[in-house]
Parts: structure tokens; sequence; C-alpha cells
């Protein structure tokens, strides 16, 4: 029997089952099956290994075969503060509140951005749009490639100019200071990714109603007032959004780049949970403790996105999910 005919004959060959609200609903579901299937299979069906966090794991053995009397040893050992944990979770959270409150970058460069559209031209705006954007596509390694010419002792040219000028005697090297890596790390990232996420806020602007604008300037707004009482208004919802995912995934703030910018003398400012647990998995391969990490990660980011849509239910009446 045919779809068509079933639309049209909803009483012959299944009676009411074939309505046409229903077949749209099955056409739906058989759209977002393979996505499905995908999900379960790549997000889902991996959560089974997280049994390795609760037994004496033994690569090579069968998992019925591993040794599960250790019950929670690993959590208790993680938990207790013995080793680099509290370390490790002081600069993840750190680095993570810092990201936080960077977060704003983004909205003011594609506010200013848009604001010069206005007074000169398209094209300016998106050269800079284009520039702002491209370091995105670097890889951090090339990244740290970059930094590391501009500010080696040796021949850096950011060393070399201000010894030049004599504003400096002696060359310092920013990437061994223990005491500005945690500013360091943030000011690279958010020149990294403030252009990528400037694109986001883009959008929230393009889809502000023109006719706001225009009651404003009857009004006798000037372009600070209608930024600040019809632009940043409209682009609210969409910070909120991002920002409780940035909540939720605080324990979650890279790999790649704190990976790379580490060395022997910031290693104690720029240890972070992943980069701790691929050390603590692959390198001492302790697979058991380095999955009861990851199990703690995962729950951690389930509880703050948890307590952060509430929040955003109560404080704003409104939540993601």
């Amino acid at each position: 029997m045919s779809v068509r005919y079933a639309k049209t004959n909803p009483s012959l060959y299944g009676g009411k089952f074939f309505t046409p609200k229903r077949i749209t609903g099955i056409k739906m579901f058989l759209l977002v099956l393979p996505l499905l299937c995908l999900v379960a299979v790549f997000s889902y069906a991996p959560l089974f290994g997280w049994l390795i966090a609760f037994c004496d794991y033994k690569p090579g053995r069968p998992f019925l075969q591993q040794n599960y009397n250790v019950g929670l040893r690993y959590f208790q050992m993680m938990f207790s503060g013995v080793g680099y944990f509290p370390t490790v979770m002081r600069n993840t959270l750190v680095l993570s509140l810092m990201g936080i409150v960077t977060s704003p970058i983004p909205i003011i460069l594609a506010i200013m951005t848009t604001r010069i559209a206005q007074v000169f031209s398209k094209r300016v705006s998106r050269g800079i749009q284009t520039f702002t954007a491209l370091p995105n596509f670097i890889s951090w390694v090339l990244v740290y490639s970059l930094f590391f010419a501009l500010f080696n002792t040796n021949n850096g040219a950011v060393n070399s100019v201000l010894k030049s000028l004599g504003l400096i005697e002696q060359p310092t090297n920013i990437l061994i200071n223990v005491d500005w890596a945690w500013f360091f790390q943030i000011g690279v990232g958010v020149w990294k990714g403030a252009g990528w996420s400037a694109i986001i806020y883009f959008a929230a602007i393009s889809g502000i109603d023109q006719e706001l604008y225009d009651a404003a300037d009857v009004d006798g707004a000037s372009s600070f007032q209608k930024t600040m009482h019809v632009t940043v208004p409209g682009i609210l919802p969409t910070y909120y959004v991002l920002l409780l995912l940035g909540i939720a995934n605080m324990l979650s703030n890279g790999f790649d780049q704190y990976f790379i910018f580490q060395n022997a003398r910031t290693v104690s400012r720029l240890e972070v949970l992943d980069t701790y647990i691929y050390k603590i998995g692959l390198a001492q391969l302790q697979f058991s403790m380095s999955t009861a990490m990851g199990m703690f990660k995962s729950v951690v980011s389930i509880t703050l996105l948890t307590i952060a849509n509430v929040s955003s239910k109560l404080i704003r009446g409104d939540s993601i999910f």
C-alpha cells in the first residue's frame, strides 16, 4: 500500500493508523533514525567502558574476567587529595571561570563590527570578520610556534623590539612565566576563538527586527542607546544559552592548548583535567584511575548543566531544556 493512497483512504488497509499526521511523524522519525543510531554507537555504547573504573583493569583480559573486588578504590584515591589531583582541579576551575568572565568579548566584537559596517561599508565589516575569525582555523601547534617566535628569549621579535627601544634590559619569556601563565593562556584563547564565536552573535543581530531600530530613530535615540536598548537585549538570549553550555563544560576546558603550551615551569598552572587524564591513562597506563576521573567529569558536567538550567528558569523564566 502506498503512503499517498493511505492518506486519501485512511479507513482502508490499516484503519486509523495511517492518518496524515501519523505518516508525517513516521517520516520524521525515519529521517532522524540514522542520527540516533550514530549517537547510540558513539555516545552511549562506549559507556560500557565505565566498568574499568570499578575493576583492577588488565589490558587484553575480557571484561568478565577482570578483578571487580576493588569497589570504589579509585574514586576514594581521587578524592583523598593524594597526588596531583587537587592542583589539577584548581587549574581547571580557575581557567574555566576566567574563560566565562571573558565570554562577553565576542559580543563586543560583533557589536563593534556591526557598527563599523553601518559607518563605513559592509566590505570593511566583512574584512574584519574574516581577519578575526581566521585564527580559529590555525592549529594549536602553529599557534605555539607563532608565540614562541614572538616571545622566546634568544631572538624573539617582541624581546628584540623592546630591547632595541630601551624599554627592557634583559629579555623575558612569558611562555615560562608561572605568574602570568593563566592570564597569557586566556589571552591566547580569546585571540584564537573570539572572532569565530562572534559569528553566532552576528546571526543573532541580523535576526533583530529592523522596526525596533526605526522606532528608536523616531524617538531620537543615539547609536549607543540603540545598542544598549535594542541590540544587547536582542542577543542576550543567545548569550544565556552559550553561558549555560559553558558552565556545563567547566571541567572540559580544552586539551590541545594546555598540552602544547605546557613546559616544566608552567605545568603546575596549566595541567588541567583533560591533560591529566591523558597522562594518567596513556602515559602511566593507569586505565582504571583515568576512567574514574572521566566518570567524575561527566557526572559533574551534567550536574552543573542541570543547576544552571534550573537557575535560569527561576531567574529568567526560561531554560534550554
